[in-house]
């Protein structure tokens, strides 16, 4: 009888001591290979968690960064708002090392455990899984022999005492019966003694393999507590290693100790320290009456001074390319009003502005342009660094930017036509030095659209549709 015709004997309970039944102890060893690869895929879901929730992290803080320095804020309340889009920042950077401690630490750890604790087999399981099966086996190959010679022992038995009371029950139908014949009942008598001794013998026989398995039973017992101990220590180290893997896991994930604190902190610092009062201060000085300002002064003329070509002058033409690189006005120029008379006071006053200014490193970590250039939605309807005409003039007759003046001469006034369009073509080039005047290069061609007025200068458009001012001799009229 081998072995595994033993194991075939159905248990009639769920005990671990019924044959076959140590099944489960060993499966323990797949489990936890298994257990192994369900934790490594835990801590990466988590990782790549931690990782997406940093992004969005870092990208609402730079969008919201751009739109703090477009938008109308200022001063120490601007930075205070800041420091939310600061705070997001470095929770980012937490939870990017919460990701690479789970991956680099953690992960790893339990796959090199995994494979130092579990060995992989040429065809297929486990070295330990087959161990721990091989030594249950072993351990109850003898007691499961002869609980298998018990239970044909027990068979034979039942078997024997059924026939026994068939027998018997036939003796008495028989002895009832006068029809039967003394040669019939005397069979019948026969098979009630056969059938009585084979019931004592088959119990005999029962009772003799019940007590041997009985004697074996303590053996068996010891040898399979031995193996399960065996079994019991390995799952024992799984235990203790996961229960060391996940408290590393916790001191991973938990930030609130130091490193949650530590930001908020900070936070709160910064947003406490800002103070609207000096922000209202600041605002005065910067946009408000405690602005500088040149007030008007008598000046003398003097003729020495580097003049330089005016609008109001014609330019004269000259064989290379001129280009006008500043304005300037003296005598009675000085006194007509006109659209730049305060760039020398923009100047000053930006240069006075910046000494008086407490906030100018917040609010000018970035040139103007670049900001705008960078910035990629709007928060309001006006943005903080808007430019704002300081002109001012009571002459209206004279003021060539009266928009209320319907047959004065206002250069850029659409409906004004003072004569039909004309093609003209560049002599030289020419540089605007004003927001009002084109810009183009020798042999560009344009529009005028009207005529030449009494400084020289004419209004056209070019092929761009850019309308404005340039000098009517740096242009030739297209035949």
């Amino acid at each position: 009888m081998s072995y595994d015709d033993s194991v075939v004997i159905e248990a009639p309970s769920d005990s671990f001591w019924e044959v076959g039944n140590y099944k489960r102890s060993v499966k323990r060893f797949d489990d936890g290979h298994r257990l192994c690869n369900d934790l490594m895929n835990c801590l990466h879901e988590r990782a790549r968690i931690e990782k997406s929730y940093a992004q969005q992290l870092t990208e609402w803080s730079k969008r919201w960064k751009q739109l703090l320095e477009k938008g109308p804020q200022y001063g120490t309340l601007e930075k205070a708002w800041t420091s939310l889009m600061m705070e997001a920042e470095k929770v980012s950077e937490l939870h990017l090392e919460v990701k690479s401690a789970l991956m680099n630490e953690d992960f790893e750890k339990v796959k090199n455990w995994q494979k130092e604790a579990y060995h992989k087999q040429m065809m297929a399981g486990f070295k330990e899984t087959k161990e721990a099966d091989d030594g249950f086996r072993k351990a109850q190959k003898p007691w499961a022999k002869k609980m298998k010679e018990v239970e044909a022992a027990k068979k034979a038995y039942h078997a024997a005492c059924k026939e026994e009371k068939l027998a018997i029950s036939r003796e008495s139908s028989s002895k009832a019966d006068s029809n039967v014949n003394p040669e019939q009942l005397k069979k019948v008598l026969d098979k009630v003694e056969k059938s009585k001794q084979d019931v004592q013998k088959t119990k005999e026989k029962y009772e003799k393999n019940l007590d041997e398995l009985n004697k074996s039973t303590p053996q068996y017992i010891e040898n399979m507590e031995q193996v399960f101990e065996q079994c019991q220590q390995f799952e024992n180290k799984r235990l203790d290693f996961f229960r060391e893997v996940l408290l590393e896991v916790k001191q991973h994930l938990d930030l609130s100790a130091t490193s949650y604190s530590a930001v908020y902190q900070e936070l709160e610092h910064t947003i406490k320290s800002s103070d609207p009062q000096e922000d209202l201060k600041w605002f005065r000085c910067t946009y408000g009456p405690g602005m500088p300002m040149n007030w008007p002064q008598f000046e003398e003329w003097c003729a020495d001074l580097n003049r330089t070509l005016s609008r109001r002058e014609k330019p004269k033409k000259t064989g290379d390319g001129v280009t006008l690189t500043s304005i300037s006005q003296t005598g009675e120029q000085a006194t007509q009003p006109t659209k730049h008379s305060s760039l020398s006071v923009r100047s000053t006053t930006n240069s006075i502005r910046s000494s008086c200014n407490p906030f100018e490193e917040e609010e000018n970590g970035k040139p103007v342009d670049e900001k705008e250039s960078t910035i990629t939605k709007n928060v309001s309807s006006y943005e903080k660094n808007q430019n704002y005409t300081t002109e001012w003039s009571d002459d209206e007759t004279n003021n060539p930017f009266n928009s209320n003046e319907t047959n004065g001469d206002n250069p850029f006034d659409e409906d004004h036509s003072a004569g039909a369009e004309v093609r003209v073509r560049a002599l030289y080039d020419y540089e605007g030095q004003e927001h009002d005047e084109l810009s183009f290069k020798a042999g560009d061609e344009l529009t005028k659209v009207e005529d030449e007025d009494e400084q020289g200068w004419c209004k056209g458009r070019l092929e761009s549709g850019q309308v404005g001012l340039y000098p009517a001799n740096y242009v030739e009229v297209i035949l």
